[in-house]
């Protein structure tokens, strides 16, 4: 009985994490008003694919750089601008709150900033998915 209890518990907790307040997701991390980071921006069918050197100062976007030629023109060929840290984790809080199938953060064991992040909204749907690899982030 304690078990079935215990399983209750834990099944409702998540239940209400799911759909309720969650913790910052980037362990109090905050986002600073200037900072660079080089994304890489992978999986799924989106107009933004590739690595990119992103420059955020006052909060916005910059400065944004494809690192190859192949970035270059993905960063060229469409008008939107690579996000900024909060929007990314924007996207994984909305992810969260829709119930996605896969809305997972990685943070950087130094200061808590994101490192990865992954979202698929539907596990069976083909090229819907964002997968996200910050790295060479400095503030």
């Amino acid at each position: 009985m304690r078990i079935l209890a215990g399983l209750l518990m834990t099944m409702m907790a998540a239940a209400a994490g799911a759909c309720g307040d969650e913790p910052p997701p980037a362990s109090g991390w905050q986002e600073p008003e200037n900072y660079t980071y080089v994304l890489q921006s992978s999986c799924g069918e989106r107009p933004l694919l590739g690595r990119f050197r992103i420059t955020v100062d006052g909060g916005e976007v910059t400065a944004a750089e494809g690192l190859s030629e192949a970035d270059r023109r993905s960063l060229a060929s469409t008008e939107l601008r690579p996000p900024t840290l909060a929007q990314l984790l924007d996207e994984l809080a909305e992810a969260r709150r829709t119930g996605a199938d896969v809305a997972e953060l990685t943070t950087d064991p130094a200061d808590g900033h994101p490192a990865k992040i992954m979202i698929d909204p539907v596990e069976r749907a083909l090229d819907d998915e964002a997968c996200y690899t910050i790295s060479e982030y400095t503030s």
